[in-house]
């Protein structure tokens, strides 16, 4: 356990971030499984809706910093390319 207040407070911090970053890239997975549900299911129109809301979610976990732009990009991009078979 560490004894100095600064760093005391950053395991606490970590902590909180921690637990944000694994709420934000749980909720981006289940949007990509749903999209990925869809698409096995050949529901086009749900499809596209859940295509839709995987590529807000991925776009809001890069922009706090949960995913490197270029990780959302590559996500984003194998989504689009599934959606377009």
């Amino acid at each position: 356990m560490a004894n100095i207040k600064s760093a005391k407070k950053r395991i606490n911090t970590n902590a909180k971030r921690q637990l944000r970053n694994k709420m934000i890239k749980s909720s981006t997975k289940t949007a990509v499984k749903k999209v990925l549900a869809a698409v096995g299911a050949g529901d086009k129109s749900a499809a596209k809706q859940a295509f839709v809301n995987a590529v807000s979610a991925i776009d809001k976990a890069s922009s706090k910093g949960v995913y490197h732009k270029n990780n959302a990009a590559r996500k984003k991009s194998a989504l689009a390319k599934l959606m377009n078979k």
